[in-house]
């Protein structure tokens, strides 16, 4: 190959040759070989130039011999970008950090203020509200209810006059007493003596209402035929006839004074004899129960229900005081289920409270360092006030919209304090990689960028795992996950602002 025609615009000024010798040892000394052609020199330009600690680049093509072929050139196409969600996050969270940096005390005090307005709708926090089983759990459209109200429109039942329990197709105020005999059979006159005297000491309780009027047992029974509907209709029919031949009864159906009694759900533990007809002679009873059904329209509801917590709390102290001696008493009402249910949570709180104090031990004591500068107990438990300043904020909001405030719902700060100082962890690590001489907003605006990506996918992510629960069909999980999505929400937004 040839030199090119032209020369480099610096050679003129350079005292170096191209390979970065002075040009003077390119001279021919005496004796030596004549100088080699420009293209020889091209070999020793690398090693001379890594010999002299510069780095050895490709000649430009302008330099290089004819007929070689130069590396590929670098694309111009532009490049995909993948933070196209991360960017606008990490500069919008460091604006806010800026904000917070230059203004925190307006930060400290307004999420405190609005809680305090927000949480003032906790005074209308039901207190001994009664939770309706049915309502809150199970399902709102199920095909259960839906045949139910077409039972109720079409088979239509005067209770006031004649109350027939087997006609009823919703749930109605009850209790039931079971006496079962201590002896092989109740169907004694013993026997039946005390189970007279229990059923006669329960028609006369009385309980206390609201206004302190005492409510009777005749005025909120159930009526047939303008008197109390009876407990147990053999035993009534005992009761009118002391000679009752007991050892003439037919099982199930017993035909009494032209009026047919249906046994099969008023005694247990039966033993039969010979077949007389559709029936058979019963010979033995092991346990008789009682009946006492109370009324369920309009403000008689409540009159109700409240002689029936008095019955449960009377009926162990009315047992004694009875000294039974041949049979045994086990009861159940309309209201069991409901005041179970109530009871177990109320067991459970103790131990959610438990909880609350490990967690917020563990936040609080998991940022402590042996280093002042660098020791954030205080950080840490500031975290947990504002996941508690949330749940005070979103229960008071729920209140004020309408919300009902379902026993579930109480149980939900422990999740919400789970969930809500994940994000005080998050923050507290970026806190440390921050450089320490530089000012707060600085460090602020820095934090908040890099937790950016973070705190929004996990508050994102959380949001819609509590919003499906809004879809479901049981109201007290409704209830529930409106309390827990607005409530995490708040918690982390009050974990950037505080």
């Amino acid at each position: 190959s040839t030199r090119p025609a032209t020369k480099p615009r610096h050679w003129g000024a350079s005292s170096l040759s191209s390979n970065g010798l002075p040009r003077s040892q390119l001279r021919a000394e005496p004796g030596s070989p004549p100088p080699q052609p420009w293209a020889s020199s091209q070999g020793l330009e690398p090693e001379l130039r890594w010999a002299s600690g510069q780095r050895a680049e490709p000649a430009p093509e302008w330099q290089q011999p004819a007929g070689s072929v130069s590396e590929p050139a670098v694309s111009k196409k532009p490049r995909c970008h993948t933070n196209c969600l991360e960017a606008p996050l990490s500069r919008a969270f460091q604006r806010l950090g800026w904000e917070v940096g230059s203004h925190p005390w307006v930060f400290l005090l307004l999420p405190i203020v609005l809680t305090a307005l927000l949480g003032s709708g906790l005074i209308y926090l039901p207190k001994d509200a009664e939770e309706d089983i049915e309502e809150q759990y199970t399902p709102i459209g199920s095909p259960a209810k839906a045949e139910r109200r077409f039972v109720q429109g079409h088979f239509t039942a005067n209770d006031s006059y004649y109350f027939s329990f087997s006609r009823k197709s919703t749930e109605v105020n009850y209790a039931f007493v079971l006496a079962v005999s201590n002896s092989a059979s109740l169907l004694e006159q013993e026997t039946l003596s005390e189970i007279d005297r229990l059923d006669e000491a329960v028609r006369a309780l009385s309980a206390t209402g609201e206004n302190g009027t005492q409510i009777q047992y005749n005025e909120v029974c159930s009526m047939s035929g303008g008197y109390c509907t009876p407990s147990n209709p053999l035993l009534f029919a005992w009761k009118t006839n002391r000679n009752l031949n007991l050892r003439n009864i037919t099982f199930p159906a017993y035909i009494l004074a032209g009026r047919t009694i249906y046994l099969a759900s008023l005694l247990g533990g039966t033993v039969l004899g010979e077949s007389l007809g559709s029936s058979r002679l019963l010979l033995q009873a092991k346990a008789m129960r009682l009946g006492y059904f109370l009324k369920t329209e309009g403000e008689d509801n409540q009159r109700s229900k409240t002689w029936l917590i008095d019955f449960l709390n009377q009926v162990k102290n009315l047992e004694k005081s009875l000294a039974l001696e041949t049979i045994q008493v086990v009861y159940f009402t309309s209201l069991s289920r409901q005041l179970e249910f109530e009871a177990t949570s109320k067991t459970v709180i103790p131990l959610f409270h438990l909880a609350y104090l490990l967690i917020i031990i563990f936040a609080v004591i998991s940022c402590y360092r042996c280093d002042c500068v660098r020791n954030k107990m205080c950080v840490a438990a500031f975290g947990v006030i504002s996941a508690a300043l949330a749940v005070v904020s979103v229960f008071g909001l729920m209140l004020y919209i309408g919300v009902p405030f379902v026993t579930i719902v109480a149980n939900s700060p422990f999740l919400i304090l789970g969930v809500g100082v994940d994000d005080m962890f998050i923050m507290i690590s970026a806190w440390q990689k921050t450089n320490i001489v530089d000012n707060l907003k600085e460090r602020m605006s820095d934090v908040y960028s890099k937790v950016a990506v973070s705190i929004t996918i996990t508050t994102v992510t959380n949001v819609l795992a509590f919003y499906t629960g809004i879809m479901t069909s049981f109201r007290s999980l409704q209830y529930f996950s409106v309390s827990a999505t607005y409530t995490t929400a708040h918690g982390n937004a009050g974990c950037l602002t505080h």
